[in-house]
Parts: structure tokens; C-alpha cells; sequence
């Protein structure tokens, strides 16, 4: 299996920035990643939190 390029904690950041009010298309190009990869992030890592500890 490929492993992602992100880590879950660049991943949650992402998805952070699109519910602060940033447009898909907008966090997608600032970050080099398509729309499809965007969504599947945002449903298999939505309502996480990152742990600082």
C-alpha cells in the first residue's frame, strides 16, 4: 500500500482550514492535492483533534 505524503496531522490541518471558512478548491491547490484525495481525508479523518502530547 502507498503511504500518503501527509502525515494525520497535516491532514486534520487541512481539513482545520476548509472549516475556518477557506474555500475546497482554495486548500486543495494551496497544498497540491486533488479534490477527490481532499474528501476522502475529510471523511476518514473529520472531527479529529490533534494530540500535542
Amino acid at each position: 500500500m502507498r503511504q500518503s505524503r501527509f502525515t494525520e496531522a497535516q491532514i486534520i490541518g487541512l481539513i482545520k482550514e476548509q472549516e475556518a471558512g477557506m474555500p475546497n478548491a482554495e486548500v486543495c491547490r494551496r497544498h497540491g492535492l486533488r479534490p477527490a484525495s481532499f474528501y476522502k481525508f475529510k471523511a476518514k479523518y473529520g472531527g479529529m483533534n490533534v494530540c500535542s502530547a
